[in-house]
């Protein structure tokens, strides 16, 4: 998706554009129309009587002359009190009514409200941009309902230079995102471990960063056994990708290091998934690597001066050739023996390797995402992901500076607990360990699995449920979401430019 997006501080009646859309608490909607004047304030104060400005709310109307061709009110609520969100949602709408009336050039306006104007900006493009995707890759026919704008001008009328830069930082995390959403949506078989090395390798060259791509002989020699193990019942041999982005000012020599779960397709090996709700969704079991990606196109167009890893173990799950069985014994690349109970368990022994590998790098933090439990769904649903961490003398710290990017960025998170006991759970009387526990807690066990293969400060997120959604949400669609690359990009700005207290 290309969309033109700029700034403005022209007089509303000077636009020239297709839609002029106005944001607008509901103790200032009339008001705003004896502020605007001329032919649009006009308009709007006769149609003011079926406008209240409660969040949600909108109306369109068309001024007898003037530029603007039509002019929309969005309504946010409670002015002073506008959240990011709220702003978001905002501009969700606005995206909605351009589609509607096929507006090609359409000016969005920072309300005054109790944000400052960059971070006004940055959410209405994230809302307007997100909520103006659409996947058409293998349509044969463009859909005519979803044609979107050409062109987003973003009208400041207080503090210019601050809502350019949330708009274009808005802007490039949003096609960040979209990115993630594109690779979430690809059919598998465009998107085997071998293609989407080569994928991340074209990403590479095109915004900056530096990429490695493992072949089996490279992973056979570093003895990733969970990696190697999953991909046996593949046709297609498995990956690993390494990407670096290491700016000349990064003021860290150990990196933070970003980890996604790329199971490109996910059948549930020789314990089979159902298709319905299961395995019909399964080309989203790579979100979490998709994530990655997009996070990482950020990182560097934003040119964020940390010294940052992505790792991506890739590999489908199939039950095919020589595929690992339940009562298989895996060594994996730390040396560990993991007994595999259910080989639907998998996504769990590639980070796993991957998490080992990351202790070489003697990273200042680890940060693995990963769709990882149907648990996480049922615990906390399709809107917000679950966090968790080792519980030592740093936990609160880490989950508080996580939970404050989920808050600002919207892809929402709740932590789970890590007490020991739950380890129990996973006790093999064959091997050190077992890939599965029980029926309980599956989201904190699987996390508590992964934590035998950590010896530095570590984030796990398990994003299963937001990373795919069946019904659309205002600014996430129907398939792919993108959930986690704003979620990284916030938690690494502040990473970067902690603000003093």
């Amino acid at each position: 998706m290309i969309m033109k997006v700029s700034v403005t501080t022209l007089n509303l009646s000077d636009l020239d554009v297709d839609l002029l859309i106005i944001p607008i608490g509901k103790s200032l909607s009339g008001a705003k129309a004896a502020q605007i004047g001329g032919p649009i304030g006009e308009a709007l104060t006769t149609a003011m009587i079926d406008f209240d400005g409660n969040q949600g709310e909108s109306l369109l109307c068309y001024p007898d002359s003037g530029r603007a061709r039509r002019v929309a009110l969005i309504g946010i609520g409670d002015q002073e009190l506008a959240s990011r969100h709220r702003l978001r949602e905002a501009g969700a709408a606005g995206a909605e009514l351009s589609m509607k009336t096929k507006a090609a050039t359409v000016a969005l306006c920072v309300p005054d409200s109790g944000l400052e104007a960059e971070f006004a900006g940055q959410a209405l493009v994230e809302g307007f941009m997100l909520a103006s995707y659409a996947y058409d890759r293998y349509k044969t026919q463009s859909d005519e309902s979803k044609k979107i704008p050409e062109r987003l001008v973003l009208h400041a009328s207080r503090d210019e230079k601050s809502a350019r830069r949330g708009g274009e930082r808005g802007r490039v995390e949003s096609e960040a995102t979209i990115t993630a959403r594109d690779l979430v949506n690809m059919s598998p078989h465009d998107k085997t471990p071998t293609q989407l090395g080569k994928i991340v390798e074209r990403f590479g060259r095109k915004h900056g960063y530096e990429v490695s791509v493992w072949d089996q002989s490279d992973i056979e020699k570093e003895k990733m056994g969970g990696l190697l193990g999953v991909n046996r019942g593949s046709m297609n041999p498995p990956v690993l990708i390494e990407m670096t982005w290491k700016p000349t000012n990064a003021p860290n020599s150990h990196p933070l290091v970003l980890i996604g779960k790329g199971i490109v397709f996910d059948t549930g090996g020789l314990s089979l998934k159902p298709t319905k709700d299961s395995m019909d969704h399964m080309k989203a079991d790579m979100a979490g690597a998709a994530a990655i990606i997009g996070a990482m196109e950020a990182i560097s167009r934003l040119d964020v001066p940390l010294y940052i890893i992505g790792l991506i173990p890739a590999t489908d799950n199939r039950p095919g050739q020589d595929a690992y069985v339940p009562g298989d014994v895996l060594t994996m690349h730390s040396g560990k023996t993991v007994e595999v109970l259910n080989t639907d368990a998998e996504g769990r022994l590639i980070l796993a390797d991957a998490l080992s590998y990351a202790q070489l790098y003697r990273p200042e933090l680890v940060i693995d995402l990963a769709t990882l439990t149907g648990a996480q769904v049922v615990a906390l649903g399709s809107q917000v992901g679950a966090v968790m961490t080792s519980e030592d003398s740093g936990a609160q710290k880490r989950l508080e500076s996580i939970l404050k990017a989920a808050e600002i960025s919207g892809d929402l998170l709740h932590p789970l607990p890590m007490f020991s006991h739950y380890g129990d759970a996973l006790k093999s009387d064959v091997a050190d360990i077992k890939n599965i526990g029980n029926r309980e807690a599956g989201s904190i066990t699987a996390a508590k699995f992964l934590e035998h293969f950590v010896d530095y400060p570590w984030v796990h997120i398990d994003m299963a449920g937001p990373s795919f959604l069946k019904t659309p949400l205002p600014y996430r669609p129907a398939g792919g979401t993108g959930y986690g690359v704003r979620l990284l990009i916030e938690f690494i700005r502040e990473y970067a430019f902690p603000k003093k207290k």
